[in-house]
């Protein structure tokens, strides 16, 4: 109707990125590889998240390997078991990992959080379809960053994934700015025209970074706890390889589509995890319950609290969770971290 608003939501959470120059006095290497915007496939993407790599803020005095996934006040579990989540998550929602710029593009281009307020005024200026990154791809909207060959040493650029190209900042960003070459020029799009050797340093520090997390996760068990491609992804990052394979082969990227994440057997313990803690706990309201409604004093309380009335409802529940049919509705959803993963006892 003529008289109603059109909704266009916008379906999509950008991760930031917090990128610092190079301090060669200070001995602080570069994070500034990245372009305003970048599309990472999920192996990419979670070697991001494993490693948590962050550039040093003008407010704090460190940089490195840091974050929520990395501090242990925060959360008592080794990181594996958030990561876990987190795939299966990305996973089964086709969520798409892109992420903006903030510090630095480059070392010579200081942009603050500019970018990351703007993007999201480029965002919702775009439709379902052209935030799709398949079709971005397609049209040459973004570019992969491919592995190069410096001074002899290959330089995995690869890992920072897709960014923006020319002809993005054309369609979108137009329609924000009149002229938005002027603003963003080529060495924004591309940081390696400002300093090639310190876009080298930069992603190499990334590689290196990464391979050093990854060891500390063959070490203190978490590897163990990962599920199947998580491990494939640590096994690169720590050993360049998994089963012969690196995170270009396909035996690596079909392990992160949704057809293989359903039919594998460690997804469907998950679910099993998710339907026995259920279940247990839909049995201990039982015997909460009838503890209550035998308890001294409390013959008054029973009926006004309804309490048979909620035993009958715990009882139905917990006969629907425990049937193997709620295991095919579990189907599509996280499921839980199967306790033997986490050497905690099931009981």
């Amino acid at each position: 109707p003529a008289d109603q608003p059109v909704h266009n939501p916008v379906n999509a959470v950008m991760l930031g990125r917090r990128n610092n120059p190079p301090d060669k006095e200070k001995g602080i290497r570069s994070l500034a590889v990245y372009s305003p915007i970048h599309y990472q496939e999920l192996p990419e993407l979670f070697m991001d998240f494993i490693c948590s790599l962050t550039g040093k803020s003008p407010s704090t005095t460190g940089a490195g390997s840091e974050g929520a996934l990395t501090k242990g006040p925060f959360n008592a579990l080794r990181p594996a078991a958030d990561l876990n989540s987190a795939l299966v998550g990305f996973i089964l929602t086709g969520y798409a990992g892109f992420s903006t710029a903030a510090g630095h593009i480059g070392p010579n281009v200081r942009v603050d959080h500019d970018i990351s307020l703007l993007i999201p005024e480029i965002w919702c200026r775009m439709s379902s379809e052209e935030r799709d990154p398949e079709f971005l791809i397609k049209e040459g909207l973004l570019e992969p960053l491919q592995d190069f060959d410096y001074e002899g040493q290959q330089i995995p650029a690869s890992r920072l994934g897709y960014r923006i190209t020319y002809k993005f900042l054309l369609r979108f960003f137009g329609r924000v700015f009149d002229n938005p070459a002027s603003v963003f020029d080529e060495t924004i799009l591309k940081p390696e025209k400002q300093d090639l050797e310190s876009f080298v340093d930069g992603i190499q520090y990334i590689a290196e970074a990464q391979q050093r997390v990854a060891l500390q996760y063959f070490q203190d068990g978490s590897y163990e706890e990962s599920c199947p491609p998580l491990q494939a992804v640590l096994s690169i990052m720590a050993h360049g390889e998994w089963k012969g394979h690196t995170i270009h082969d396909p035996e690596v990227r079909s392990l992160f589509t949704r057809e293989s994440l359903l039919k594998s057997e460690w997804y469907q313990k998950r679910l099993l995890a998710r339907q026995e803690r259920e279940a247990k706990l839909l049995s201990r309201h039982l015997e909460y319950l009838d503890a209550f409604a035998v308890h001294p004093g409390y013959d008054r309380e029973v009926p006004r609290l309804g309490i048979p009335e909620r035993r009958e409802w715990v009882e139905k529940q917990l006969a629907h969770v425990s049937s193997p049919g709620y295991l095919e509705e579990l189907s599509g959803m996280i499921g839980a971290q199967p306790g033997a993963d986490l050497n905690l006892s099931t009981e």
